[in-house]
């Protein structure tokens, strides 16, 4: 199963070119696909609803998309009739099997009085994967700081690890009732996916992936995730997967990642990063998975 991670920058290149067609391209032969920054009724963006379009290009891909950015757009026509629409800027998960079930989770933030700081959230879909069905998170962390990520990363991880024990969008036994309402249960393993705004020898990262013993290094534990570029034997502080526009392209960082739960450590067995798409000043990172 090969799984990537794509921050396609509302479909802006680094050619300052918007192709939305370009960025679909890259990811094509995946079979579960995340993708960040994909929006509707963006100004700078000419597909005015890029979610529509990228399902359109995907025709044998389940698809579920959730903003957490979600503003008025709307207008009135010559007649004074409302044209409701809605400015959305978020997250969208692609699989070849069916997404049994999906949520957003809002991540926690601060309010800022100078950089725009938008609000931002992970995307769950529980996917039915040949092997059984597998939770699949989509996410994007505050890029503006440290601080917010943790708080973010603090919130998330302990909440992923026991969402089992909560149950799914439904839980219980009533469903002769309503047999629309049926449950979904969660797998205890799960994959995360997304641009996540923190470099590797940040404190973020750590907070993810464990602290390294002074000996034994980095280890497999419940409570952590495991780095799919460093499970498959990539220096930690090699890779890029954003490069800075202010500097022409011509240097960045690791920022996006493929993280298993521990469970799923052992299944991942290659990982790379596309360094030849150009459609967003981030990079497509892929990761194979034995399911």
């Amino acid at each position: 199963m090969k799984i990537v991670t794509y921050n396609i920058q509302y479909s802006r290149g680094k050619d300052g070119a918007y192709d939305l067609e370009r960025s679909v391209e890259a990811v094509r032969e995946a079979d579960i696909i995340a993708l960040q920054e994909v929006t509707r009724n963006f100004g700078q963006a000419p597909d005015a609803d890029q979610v529509g379009r990228i399902a359109e290009l995907l025709p044998d891909f389940y698809w579920i998309y959730d903003p957490p950015v979600d503003l008025d757009a709307s207008k009135r026509d010559g007649d004074g009739r409302v044209i409701n629409r809605r400015f959305q800027f978020g997250n969208m998960l692609l699989a070849r099997w069916p997404v049994l079930s999906s949520r957003l989770l809002l991540l926690p933030r601060m309010r800022t009085y100078d950089k725009i700081n938008p609000q931002s959230g992970a995307l769950e879909g529980v996917v039915d994967c040949p092997g059984g069905p597998l939770r699949i998170y989509c996410v994007h962390l505050n890029y503006l700081s440290g601080a917010e990520r943790m708080a973010q990363i603090d919130f998330l991880l302990p909440k992923l690890l026991k969402l089992p024990r909560e149950g799914g969008v439904v839980s219980g036994a009533e469903r002769p009732r309503w047999p629309e309402f049926r449950e979904v249960v969660l797998s205890e393993d799960f994959v995360v996916l997304g641009d996540c705004n923190l470099t590797p020898d940040s404190p973020e990262y750590s907070r993810i992936v464990g602290e390294p013993d002074y000996y034994y290094g980095s280890r497999i534990v419940a409570q952590h995730l495991v780095d799919t570029w460093v499970q498959t034997g990539h220096p930690q502080d090699e890779g890029v997967t954003w490069y800075d526009e202010s500097k022409n392209f011509q240097s960045g960082l690791r920022l996006d990642y493929g993280f298993v739960s521990a469970g799923l450590a052992e299944k991942v067995k290659s990982a790379w990063i596309d360094d030849e798409a150009l459609g967003s000043d981030h990079q497509p990172t892929w990761f194979e998975l034995a399911l």
